[in-house]
């Protein structure tokens, strides 16, 4: 299937109006011309933990979000995107929950990587470990199993419980390739058109090297999960957090990547009033790409701007986002650091707070978005310019929590109603309709102080410019008639 170069909306089940029925309702009421690109449903499956990422299985859907009939009904009048985590599943699964009662005996112990299918000992060796790019202080947890009670460790790259709820999967086990065929073909069966997978560089474990994007073994992965995703009209969006370089591999190999990189470039933009590196990297990088401000975790910093964004010019933002109520999240691997000890990994926030609830610094900062060649994806919270949820953070304690408020439906009704979101509206309308976004893109010449991008084809050709000392965004563009005209974001 061809993916439509329109905007899309990322949402949870939940966080507009409380489940996927509501969902619908909302997005029938308010954004059928807005969401031509489609919906991406972050995980509506059983979960453990991790806000859906922990799932149980993607044969059901969690019944206090509704029932695949409701992800269908969404899917006859949107594209729907869902998440398949092919690094890992729940410790609550039936798989591995078997594997717990019956341990080797299981007829799911293939599933998952004991520890000796690493270390021939099944030791871990700490050399080998302080080689890894680690999301946790140790990449395995210790459980007993079978009637005796023995103590096993299988890899667990995430989680923050111990021993933890995410289990990682063994994709070289012909079982799991078994079992992620069975989700996808559900999938296909569902009506889902776009499949995101979701940490796919660190399915990979390989002594001897950072456990994350090993190649070439992570492109021979990638080719069969493409083949039988195509096999069934499906397409796949690889989700990979890393230096710059390692997406542009991906991109090389024809699949769409995530531009990581355009988040904090314009949030750097607007804060230094200068779009001078903005520019010059919109001149390089990859057009086959989704884009994206804000998610439900944080705006990239490192590793995926390494070599791109020094250490100084980094903090100096940070600190501005921290005075604008931000979190952040750390890196844990003293070896993946700055030389100089920067840690950051990603600044969590709403973007319409970052900005200082500007309303038009955000609309600026959307314009440059939906600009920028590839798919434009919206977060929630950023469609209703939601501010940041501190007291979500302190009753939860999870610093993700600042970006991800739910929404009822007194709220949505009147945070659409805003001029700030009925102004965004109105940009991605326009986005999704003027069809100069099929055809070619162009900087213009730099001014520091100013951005100009363009877009033609045939006989349409739309201009944006940026005032940055102001956020004055302008659109020139030829109509029908082949007259120009003016709007003012």
């Amino acid at each position: 299937m061809a993916v439509k170069n329109k905007v899309q909306l990322i949402t949870y089940p939940d966080s507009l109006g409380g489940n996927l029925k509501a969902l619908n309702r909302i997005l029938q009421k308010y954004f059928v011309d807005i969401f031509e690109g489609g919906i991406h449903i972050l995980p509506p499956f059983p979960s453990s933990g991790d806000r859906g990422f922990a799932p149980l299985t993607y044969l059901e859907i969690e019944p206090a979000f509704g029932s695949w009939d409701d992800i269908r009904a969404i899917g006859e009048h949107f594209d729907v995107l869902l998440d398949l985590m092919v690094n890992h599943i729940s410790k609550e699964s039936v798989y591995f929950q078997d594997f717990l009662k019956n341990g080797r005996d299981s007829q799911f112990a293939d599933l998952f990587i004991t520890l000796d299918k690493i270390w021939s000992n099944g030791k871990p060796v700490q050399e080998d470990v302080d080689k890894m790019f680690l999301r946790r202080t140790q990449p395995y947890s210790m459980f007993h199993v079978g009637a005796s009670g023995e103590q096993m460790q299988v890899w667990t790259t995430f989680g923050k419980q111990v021993p933890s709820e995410q289990i990682d999967l063994d994709i070289n086990s012909a079982l799991t390739r078994q079992l992620l065929t069975d989700f996808m073909l559900n999938f296909s069966k569902q009506n889902i058109k776009i499949v995101r997978l979701d940490a796919v560089g660190y399915v990979i474990k390989k002594l001897g090297t950072s456990c994350f994007f090993v190649e070439p073994e992570i492109h021979q992965f990638m080719e069969w999960i493409t083949n039988l995703a195509h096999s069934l009209n499906i397409e796949l969006l690889p989700e990979v957090h890393s230096h710059y370089s390692i997406q542009y591999k991906l991109a090389e190999k024809g699949h769409w990547i995530y531009d990581f990189i355009l988040p904090y470039f314009v949030l750097e933009t607007l804060i230094n009033k200068s779009g001078k590196r903005l520019c010059e990297y919109l001149r390089v990088r990859p057009h086959k790409q989704f884009t994206m401000l804000d998610c439900h975790d944080g705006i990239p910093v490192k590793p995926d701007l390494d070599d791109l964004v020094s250490s100084a010019d980094a903090r100096k933002v940070v600190d501005v986002c921290l005075e604008r109520g931000s979190n952040l999240s750390l890196i844990f691997s003293d070896k993946h650091k700055s030389e100089d000890g920067f840690d950051v990994h990603q600044i969590r926030c709403s973007f319409y707070s970052v900005l200082g609830c500007n309303d038009d610094a955000y609309i600026a900062a959307r314009a440059i978005q939906f600009f920028t060649p590839g798919i434009p994806q919206v977060y929630y919270v950023g469609m209703l310019a939601g501010e940041n949820d501190a007291e979500n953070v302190l009753k939860t304690g999870e610093g993700r929590e600042i970006n991800r408020h739910n929404f009822s439906i007194d709220e949505i009704d009147q945070a659409v109603n805003k001029p700030v979101v009925q102004r965004l509206m109105k940009l991605i309308r326009f986005r999704n309709h003027y069809p100069a976004f099929n055809g070619i893109f162009q900087v213009g010449e730099t001014q520091d102080d100013m951005i100009a991008l363009s877009w033609e084809k045939d006989r349409s050709r739309c201009v944006l410019s940026i005032n940055l000392n102001t956020y004055s965004t302008q659109i020139n563009y030829l109509d029908e008639t082949g007259q120009t005209v003016d709007f003012y974001a």
